[in-house]
């Protein structure tokens, strides 16, 4: 497949795999999804939900479990009757009233469960075996002689003996059950067992089997695609992984291993993904980690400065598969580990550079990144900005070798400065209505003349408390020399010191070019 270039390794897999033609895709965003603890959407959020997840290409939408009240209820009555081309299915247990509530609220498909291990069955339900069956099989006829699709869950499934899983399988097949979900109710599976229990299933059913796995130990999405190995035509998925506890098979995982990885067809256009994510995210409140795989931020992010170089070179160096597909971009970041070519690739379209800035802006990205954890594009900009308008070292009459700054709540504000001028060192101390006011009368007692501050500019370039800054000034001396300084930082008051440091540097510079060219005349 085009844009794709995963492991040879694979092949073999496939070879003996009992993949269907097509995999149809059950979103439960807006049902099991909404049982993520904290998460509550509003009806106007689950009708956007329900439409992004019609858009990308949904087969299924659960969109709900209508008995619950009759608010959940009309929510599911009132994306039915949004006209949208995938199905809407309510979830209902084996009992009458919640059928009842289902078919009240509109739905194409009643997605009815009744638990079958024996630790469900005695300390939950405390009913035998037979009296499960018989709620089973009642249920299903229910649901068929109201005209709808059924679907049927022996919840814990995978805790119960695969006798009893085939008993109430093959007996609801018998009452016109439409659909057999598999479901991994506390996520004990693992790959191995469950393309053994699938294909025992698949064996004897003659109906579709899907697949519905939570993510205790993490292995949501990959005991998903073991059962579609096995033959499973459906999957239950959600948007972000969301769910009861640890969640449930990433909608977005499961779909581009499947499609990228496998080339089973489902009809999910993946190059939606990374929106239908974010829009899920911004309505649950449900912060994504930036490692997700497929549309967390960081998914198609490069910072060392080998995989840079190897992205740069040829993407597919360090990326199984293009961001594009996925509706991602690919982004290099700057950060201690940045190296050269990653710098030169940032800047080159917007900046013309030497080596030897490319290095520095190298550097002070690195120095940044250790004390600011991220580092953002308008970062490096500023940085870069900031190296550009610089005074090179060998030009540079004045350092600042040491400063101290003193101020808070009951305390005039105070600084004292170490300067080096014409390799003397120069100690000086000052106050100020402000830390920067103080630094900048310390500087000037420093230096022994006056000079003034025409204008002090300070702006965060990023949000949040780690934001670094920039801060620019003007200053003129004496004898009406101006000069601007320009510096970036995590720390306001050394930024300040810089920006004065640059400026101060320019003025001194001017006057020994004028001093200069007042020899040459005399």
């Amino acid at each position: 497949m085009e844009g794709v270039f995963v492991s040879n390794f694979i092949d073999p897999v496939k070879a003996r795999a009992k993949f269907p033609e097509r995999v149809y895709v059950l979103d439960t965003t807006l049902r099991d999804g909404e049982q993520t603890p904290g998460v509550c959407f509003t009806l106007e959020e689950k009708i956007e939900i329900a439409k992004r997840l019609d858009e990308l290409g949904v087969d299924v939408i659960e969109a709900g479990f209508p008995v619950n009240s009759e608010e959940e209820c009309n929510t599911v009555k009132t994306i039915k009757r949004e006209g949208l081309k995938a199905k809407v299915c309510g979830l209902a247990r084996c009992v009458i009233n919640d059928i009842d509530a289902c078919i009240k609220s509109e739905v194409d498909r009643v997605h009815i469960f009744i638990a079958t291990s024996d630790i469900h069955l005695k300390y939950k339900l405390r009913m035998d075996e037979e009296r499960a069956l018989t709620q089973a099989l009642a249920a299903t006829e229910y649901v068929k002689d109201h005209g709808l699709e059924c679907e049927f869950s022996c919840e814990d499934a995978t805790r119960t003996p695969i006798e009893r899983l085939v008993r109430f399988y093959g007996s609801v097949e018998e009452r016109g059950a439409d659909v057999h979900n598999v479901p991994d109710t506390v996520g004990v599976m693992e790959p191995e067992a469950m393309f053994d229990l699938i294909s025992r299933l698949k064996a004897l059913l003659r109906k579709p089997i899907s697949m519905h796995c939570h993510n205790d130990f993490g292995l949501a999405t990959a005991n998903t695609l073991a059962g579609v190995k096995a033959g499973a035509s459906q999957i239950h998925v959600t948007v972000n992984g969301l769910g009861e506890r640890a969640g449930n098979a990433s909608l977005e995982q499961t779909v581009t291993a499947l499609t990228a990885m496998y080339g089973v067809r489902t009809g999910i256009k993946l190059s939606l993904l990374k929106e239908v994510s974010k829009v899920v995210e911004r309505s649950s409140m449900i912060p994504l980690p930036p490692n997700f795989p497929i549309v967390g931020n960081n998914a198609f992010a490069h910072e060392a400065g080998i995989h840079v170089h190897g992205v740069l070179a040829k993407a597919e160096s360090y990326e199984p598969l293009t961001p594009e597909m996925v509706g991602q971009k690919r982004r290099i970041v700057m950060g201690k580990h940045t190296g050269k070519h990653g710098v030169a690739n940032f800047v080159k379209e917007k900046y013309n550079l030497t080596e030897e800035q490319i290095a520095a802006v190298v550097e002070r990205v690195r120095t940044l990144a250790i004390r600011k954890k991220k580092i953002t594009e308008d970062d490096v900009n500023a940085v870069v900005d900031g190296i550009l308008g610089s005074v090179p070292d060998q030009e540079k009459l004045l350092r600042l070798d040491e400063i101290l700054v003193v101020t808070g709540n009951k305390i005039t504000p105070t600084a004292s400065v170490q300067l080096i001028h014409n390799s003397q060192r120069r100690v000086a101390a000052g106050i100020g209505t402000g830390p920067v006011d103080a630094l900048s009368k310390a500087i000037q007692s420093a230096l022994g003349e006056e000079i003034r501050l025409l204008n002090y500019k300070l702006e965060a370039i990023s949000g949040g408390t780690d934001s670094l800054c920039t801060v620019e000034v003007m200053t003129e001396d004496r004898e009406g020399r101006t000069a601007m300084g320009l510096a970036v930082g995590g720390d306001i008051v050394m930024a300040s010191a810089n920006a004065l440091m640059e400026s101060l540097n320019r003025i001194y510079s001017k006057r020994e070019k004028d001093c200069q060219q007042n020899k040459q005349i005399k």
